[in-house]
Order: structure tokens, then C-alpha cells, then sequence
């Protein structure tokens, strides 16, 4: 977006020292949570003083920004060890919110996708039934996996999407929203029309209903309802393209990485078989390296599939039956959890904060306070970086802590502030404005079919596709 602002430091030793230190365990970032135990976190607001709520969102938010990155990017080259050139790096999907982190290349190219019993594989996604789930649950109904192969390897267009449990259930979401929109499509259009007609119309509706939830919930309570208002009715200043849209690196690593600030340490997957009784419930901390069990884990990785391993949305959004926990706020303050990442390869930092604030240097970042003054924004005062004054950083920060610092002082972390509100919202409204074939694009008056009062959130969603179980 800034191609001709300087990176925000040269890449030196001193300057690799000071981010490690600012991003380790233990360090300015961490809200050192007792990890003892993953109900109390939740229960027990003493254990959350460092990961204050934030009282204008659900905490199912933090995974729909996650499933939403992974559908606009995908880039397995970037390395935290060598300089890069912001320029050189290719983006391994299309940069759209087309959920082609759903759909693959289609039921032609990517068949294992696709439910070949049905229709010969040609209109419906494949899901599997998780065995014994159903007395796990509160209603006694068998719940839903996203189909794996005999090593519980996710058969999903995008590996990202089983990370964790949350997110996983999330593809499943889009996967039965899909198939329960066949259906309907099916009973509207009759015979008349082939398979493939009936597969293109129901991706349609999908994406279109998609793409709404995403410009008139996820962006309001993202950047705020001020923010997104204006972007769409004043037009965007800062992002544009030649060609086709891209995603720039003040966004993808740094901007939209907003969403790792408001993760939990732990959260309740599900309610199990009561909806009062916290101890037969399912509580699990995010991950928990080591577990003995790699089958089953008493946390909430994903790759694995058992009986009890499946979301219970009423926790996360909002459906009106007081269930619903509180994301965290956004600040510069990460959960304890996300400074020993599993899976790091020897030598790699495993805490997310280092990882996310080398990612800015190698990938030559501008500044925080360079963006702001390039896009006229007021510039936050040194005083509100004073904890980074002794690595010199309170004056030339990396964008990625400026925008969480500036969403924690500018709108007390309950969205993001102007600088990284305005990256955000004007990359998500660009690339669904760059797509031909979003409804901004081809119909900009259409409003929802789905969801209620014409128009179509989180909720209407799940609901439609039938992964809300009850709680009675």
C-alpha cells in the first residue's frame, strides 16, 4: 500500500535482539495466565485481568478472522530467517473472499471435496458423522466432522482450516451451508436445469451471503461501524491496483494480524451433556504441547476426531439465550498460550509475538508512525509507546504492535483504531469490490435470501446449516 516508505528498522543483529526480547515469553507482551486450568479462565474473572472482555463482541469473531485470512491468503514461502522483497512474494490462492478455501478448484478438479454418493459428485460437499457424538451432546443428535482420511488428515481445499477445533467447525459450517443451499436451489429450479447449473447457483448464493456477513457484521465490529460507512460510501484512499487486486504486507503481516491479541488461552468447545453443569462440559486450552493422548487431546488442536470433539456455537455468537462469552479486547497484550507455538521448526522462535514482529522486519514493514503520516492520520504520542522506548522503538514502531497499541488507545480495544481499521477495511472491501463476480460487483442493491429483516449474520448461518445444536 506504501511502497515508498522506508522498512521501519534495518535488519541487524541489535534490531533482531530487541524484537525477540519485546515478544518472548515473559516479556511486555505476555498476560502470563495460569494455564493450570482451562475452566477457571473462563470462570474465574481474577484469572483474566490481563485478557479483559470486550463487550462488543462474541468470541467466535477471532476464528471467523481466522477463516477469512486463510481464504484470501496463502503463501507457504516466507521465512523469518532471510530479507524478503514485499514485491517477490506469490500468493499460492487467489486473493478473493470467495471461499475457495471451501470449494477447491471445483467438483472437476478437486473431487475429493465433493460427495461422490451424491449426484455424482458433481453438486454437494463431502462432511462424515462423527461416531458416537451424539452422547456427548445435550439434544442426542449425532454431530459433524469435516471429512479425514484413514490418518485423520483433513480432506479440506486448505490444511489451515484444521488448526484448531474452532476453525475446523467453521469449514464444516460453510460445507453444510452449501449442501442445505443445494437443496433449496434444487426445489427452486426444478429438473429443468443440469447439475452444474445447480452447483454454480448455489456457489452463487453462498458467496453472496458469505461476502454480506462479512461487509455488514465482521467489518462493523472489526474497524467499527464509523469506518466501514465510510469506505463504502466515500470510496477507499490507499489500496488500490493495475491489474488485479494483491494483498499488501502492511495488511497480511501486520494489520490483520489484529486477531492474535484476541485470542484466549483457553475456551469451552462445547456444553456436552449439560447446559449448567461446567464439569461435564468441554473446556480445553487452545493447545497444550505434550498431551498424551494424540487421539483425543484435552485440548482444542485439530487433526483428530473423537465423540466429544465438536463446537457448541451458542458459546461464540450470539444467539440470544445468554450463552454467549466475550471476545478479548484488542491490545498489545497476547494469552500465555500463543508464546510456545507447537510445531516450530528447530531454531524458529516458537512465540507468536517474535515471529509476527520479525515478519515485519524481513518482509520491510514501514513504521507505524510512517502509515499514519502517509495516510494525514494523527500520529500516536511517544508516551503511549513508552514501553518500547528502551529498544527505540517508542518512534519507529513495527506496524503490527502500532495497530494493536493504537486500537487499545484510539477505541479502547474494542475495534481497531484509524490507521489499522482503514488497512483493514479498505483491503476486505477492495478485494470483494476487485471480484467480478461478487455481489458488490454484479448486484450492489442485492440484499439476502437467507437470515432475517433482510439481512444475514453468524447466526443465520449455522442455523441454516444445521450445526446448532440444542441446549434443552
Amino acid at each position: 500500500m506504501f511502497p515508498t516508505l522506508p522498512p521501519f528498522a534495518a535488519d541487524t543483529p541489535t534490531i533482531r535482539q530487541a524484537l525477540s526480547e519485546i515478544g518472548q515469553a515473559g516479556g511486555v507482551m505476555d498476560a502470563q495466565d495460569d494455564l493450570s486450568d482451562p475452566i477457571t479462565l473462563i470462570t474465574d474473572p481474577a484469572k483474566s485481568v490481563h485478557n479483559p472482555n470486550n463487550p462488543t463482541m462474541t468470541a467466535g469473531f477471532t476464528f471467523l478472522g481466522q477463516f477469512l485470512d486463510h481464504d484470501m491468503t496463502f503463501d507457504p514461502t516466507s521465512s523469518l530467517a532471510r530479507r524478503q522483497d514485499p514485491e517477490s512474494i506469490r500468493n499460492f490462492r487467489i486473493p478473493a473472499l470467495d471461499l475457495d478455501s471451501v470449494y477447491g478448484g471445483g467438483p472437476g478438479v478437486s473431487p475429493h471435496l465433493y460427495d461422490q454418493s451424491v449426484d455424482g459428485g458433481r453438486t454437494t460437499m463431502l462432511v462424515e458423522e462423527i461416531t458416537g457424538s451424539a452422547a456427548k451432546t445435550c439434544d442426542g443428535h449425532t454431530r459433524f466432522d469435516v471429512p479425514r482420511n484413514s490418518q485423520n488428515v483433513a480432506l479440506i481445499a486448505d490444511p489451515r482450516n484444521d488448526e484448531n477445533l474452532m476453525v475446523s467447525q467453521l469449514q464444516l459450517a460453510l460445507l453444510r451451508f452449501h449442501n442445505a443451499v443445494v437443496a433449496d436451489v434444487k426445489a427452486d429450479l426444478g429438473t429443468a436445469y443440469t447439475l452444474e447449473e445447480i452447483f454454480a447457483e448455489a456457489q452463487r448464493i453462498v458467496r453472496w451471503h458469505y461476502q454480506w456477513m462479512i461487509i455488514h457484521e465482521f467489518l462493523p465490529k472489526t474497524i467499527g461501524s464509523s469506518m466501514t460507512k465510510k469506505i463504502l460510501t466515500k470510496g477507499r484512499k490507499f489500496y488500490d491496483w493495475r491489474n488485479d487486486p494483491f494483498i499488501p504486507v502492511e495488511f497480511s503481516v501486520a494489520a490483520y494480524r489484529f486477531g492474535h491479541s484476541q485470542v484466549r488461552p483457553s475456551y469451552r468447545g462445547n456444553f456436552g451433556t449439560s447446559a449448567t453443569d461446567p464439569t461435564q462440559q468441554f473446556f480445553g486450552l487452545v493447545f497444550k504441547p505434550g498431551d498424551p493422548n494424540p487421539a483425543d487431546p484435552d485440548d482444542l488442536r485439530g487433526g483428530c476426531r473423537a465423540p466429544r470433539r465438536f463446537i457448541d456455537w451458542q458459546t461464540f455468537f450470539d444467539f440470544g439465550d445468554g450463552q454467549a462469552k466475550p471476545n478479548k479486547l484488542i491490545d498489545t497484550t497476547l494469552s500465555s498460550i500463543l508464546f510456545h507455538l507447537m510445531g516450530q521448526s528447530t531454531g524458529s522462535p516458537d512465540s507468536l509475538a517474535t515471529r509476527n514482529l520479525l515478519r515485519n522486519l524481513t518482509m520491510k514493514v514501514p513504521s507505524g508512525q510512517s502509515v499514519a503520516k502517509a495516510m494525514k492520520l494523527p500520529v500516536l504520542a511517544k508516551s503511549d509507546l513508552s514501553d518500547l522506548a528502551a529498544h527505540d522503538l517508542d518512534e519507529r514502531t513495527p506496524l503490527w504492535f502500532y495497530v494493536l497499541r493504537e486500537a487499545q488507545v484510539k477505541a479502547g480495544g474494542e475495534h481497531l483504531g484509524p490507521v489499522g481499521g482503514r488497512i483493514v477495511g479498505e483491503v476486505i472491501i477492495g478485494l470483494i469490490e476487485g471480484d467480478s463476480q461478487s455481489y458488490l460487483s454484479q448486484d450492489p442493491t442485492w440484499t439476502p435470501t437467507y437470515g432475517s429483516n433482510k439481512t444475514f449474520e453468524m447466526t443465520d448461518l449455522l442455523t441454516k446449516a444445521g450445526v446448532v445444536g440444542s441446549l434443552a
